[in-house]
């Protein structure tokens, strides 16, 4: 007889048999065993029986309460984070359930969610009654600084009145389809839709406030109904599950308050860019700005901002929309599970990001003038390339592992890899404890970026450098206040840049930036010799310090060899 054959437990005396232990899956609880093992169904862990019911009743009570925002990958997520190593074998056995059981899967999921269709549905009839309820032909504006636009008044007023009226038409129409299950290129023509309807108003120059704010308001509720609040479309049917925590990583990039510093950041930078686009649009008089005076109305008004066909205010706002939203995406693993959305997220982030701040250094050397709430949003936008640059690392790791294994890296992109690991993140707090626990909290968010002080001191001789020429009294037009607006914004930017320890090696950029700095006063004549001696120096202290990587908290897997 097997000593692990489940029904060699019956043989061990009627006096026990009674008395044994019955084991269950509690996706099949027609699956019974005597011992403890897996469901040969689904590869699940068998719990004990009278567990089994506990947790069947306890799933009927709170259903109210979990109804539609459920999404099966974060619970099993957070179910894995929660117990630890004893379900580590559980979360495994996802990537071996058949597709008959990822079926019941997706359609238990979407009766969870029907609502979301169906809001879907009314806000279609919300987009078609809005032109008629906000009529776009009266109280209309005129963009601001007479700006000349691609389209007349006639037309902009049209173009609102028909994209809403045909956005409309075409969220009831999908979000009807949608509310059959396993149907996700309707879920993400929705998603699509609802970032037309946010673009629309920058697009075609809105007339009114009311456009502007109902497009930017209703596209965002749009798309989290479409793949933030259910999940992305269908992906019960091909996730893998498996261990949140990327191949000798030390922290998890992906846990949640690694993301949450992420999403607060985009929603403060959100705020801003919409402020400065209201303005654009003509929907607010001015702009407030408590250092510079006339400057950001210089900046906004000026002929570099009018050279864009849009305003470009708003277009910022709509790159923090979706940097915001993309914040919420997937669970714990989507460094893994999503590395085409994390790509996304990281190209809005760094890249444009990048392109956003080098339009902000450049305002004094082609506009002649400060804009605060512009300066504002590039320093909100800095320290989220240092966060998110760690996560994008994790992610091209995984696809790099995958490729050795022989997966293809066109189907892990989209689709995402197998775990090479069942480890979990059990070092992140919860979310759950940040009122409890604020500072635990975020600690555990900026994890990756440290702060020596042979990076944090550049950083202030940055904006020493910066200051400098209004404090020698300088005009913000001349070459020398030119070399110091942007030799010290360059030096901060990589400064701040190298607090992500994955790409430490950036500082060496200093070295060159600060050995310029040093050299070039000295070539430009009638110049006061203090203003040249303290951009010099400082030049000096910058290239000296960029040589030392400083101290290294976290370890980042094959990264590591990297990191100098």
């Amino acid at each position: 007889m097997k000593k692990n054959d489940p029904s060699s437990m019956s043989h061990h005396g009627e006096d026990q048999s009674s008395k044994s232990i019955q084991f269950t899956c509690s996706m099949h609880p027609e699956v019974l065993s005597n011992q403890p093992g897996k469901c040969p169904k689904c590869g699940m862990i068998l719990v004990k029986k009278e567990d089994a019911k506990k947790e069947m009743s306890g799933h009927k009570m709170v259903g109210m309460g979990t109804r539609g925002i459920t999404r099966p990958m974060m619970d099993m997520e957070s179910h894995d984070h929660k117990n630890g190593d004893d379900h580590k074998d559980m979360s495994m056995s996802a990537m071996k359930m058949s597709a008959e059981d990822r079926m019941k899967m997706l359609n238990d999921h979407h009766k969870q969610t029907l609502w979301v269709y169906w809001t879907v549905v009314l806000l279609g009839l919300w987009m078609i009654a809005s032109p008629l309820t906000f009529d776009y032909g009266k109280n209309v504006v005129e963009p601001s600084g007479g700006r000349d636009v691609w389209l007349s008044l006639a037309d902009r007023i049209a173009a609102m009145r028909w994209s809403d009226f045909i956005s409309g038409i075409l969220l009831i129409f999908f979000g009807w389809r949608s509310l059959k299950p396993n149907r996700p290129f309707s879920v993400w023509i929705i998603c699509f839709i609802g970032i037309w309807i946010s673009m629309a108003p920058f697009l075609f120059w809105a007339p009114t406030a009311v456009a502007y704010y109902n497009g930017t308001m209703v596209g965002v509720l749009v798309i989290a109904l479409s793949i933030l609040i259910p999940g992305m479309p269908n992906m019960i049917s091909f996730m893998k599950m498996g261990g949140n925590m990327p191949t000798g990583w030390s922290y998890n990039p992906s846990s949640w308050p690694q993301r949450s510093i992420m999403i607060g950041l985009a929603f403060i930078g959100w705020l801003a860019s919409r402020y400065l686009g209201a303005f654009q649009l003509g929907y607010i008089d001015t702009s407030w700005d408590p250092f510079f005076g006339e400057g950001t109305l210089n900046v906004l008004n000026s002929n570099m901002s009018h050279s864009w066909p849009i305003s470009d205010a708003a277009l910022g706002t709509m790159a923090y929309t979706l940097e915001f939203l993309m914040g919420f995406m997937g669970g714990t693993s989507r460094w893994r599970t999503m590395p085409w959305m994390v790509t996304f997220f990281g190209i809005l982030v760094i890249p444009l990001g990048l392109v956003s701040i080098f339009l902000v250094i450049s305002q004094p050397l082609t506009v002649g003038a400060w804009c605060f709430l512009c300066l504002f949003s590039a320093i909100i936008m800095l320290p989220m390339i240092p966060l998110q640059i760690d996560e994008v690392i994790a992610m091209w790791q995984h696809m790099l592992q995958r490729k050795q294994k022989g997966d293809s890296l066109w189907k892990v992109f989209w689709k995402g890899g197998e775990a090479l690991s069942t480890e979990n993140d059990k070092r992140s707090p919860e979310m759950a404890e940040l009122i409890d626990k604020p500072l635990t909290v975020l600690k555990s968010s900026i994890w990756g970026m440290s702060f020596p002080w042979m990076l944090t001191i550049p950083t202030v001789l940055g904006i020493w450098l910066m200051a400098s020429p209004t404090v020698f009294g300088i005009g913000i037009e001349t070459p020398f206040s030119d070399i110091n607006h942007l030799g010290g914004a360059l030096v901060i930017v990589i400064a701040v840049m190298a607090m992500a320890e994955v790409i430490r090696s950036l500082r060496y950029f200093n070295v060159l930036i600060g050995l310029i700095l040093a050299v070039m006063p000295w070539l430009i004549e009638d110049v006061n010799i203090v203003f040249v001696l303290s951009t010099s120096i400082s030049g000096l202290f910058v290239m000296a310090l960029s040589f030392s990587k400083g101290k290294i908290s976290e370890t980042y897997g094959l990264w590591d060899k990297y990191v100098v």
